[in-house]
């Protein structure tokens, strides 16, 4: 198993009901692709609600292997829906995957 894990920061020039918006729109599509890209077998997306955290939304995803990893970015639903509810809309992004 593959875990693959993201923080995002969103955009400081969002205003704090923008940032509620894009991160519900940012689970809603990525939690989709559950059932869509092969070897996906969970996706969560947390959002943040508490102060103490630098991060605003959390991608916590489980996929079967290295490969399903490797199709999983570049799948184009999960291209689309990346480029259009997430990468506009974010200043930082990091990236952990490690194996089970």
């Amino acid at each position: 198993m593959v875990h693959h894990v993201i923080l995002w920061k969103l955009k400081e020039s969002l205003a704090v009901e923008e940032k509620k918006q894009v991160a519900e729109e940012i689970k809603e599509h990525l939690e989709a692709l559950v059932g869509k890209v092969p070897g996906l077998q969970k996706l969560e997306i947390v959002i943040n609600e508490m102060e103490s955290s630098n991060a605003d939304v959390m991608l916590d995803s489980i996929l079967e292997s290295k490969e399903a990893l490797e199709g999983y970015q570049s799948h184009p639903d999960h291209v689309e829906a990346a480029n259009t509810y997430v990468r506009p809309y974010t200043e930082l992004r990091l990236c952990m995957d490690y194996e089970d």
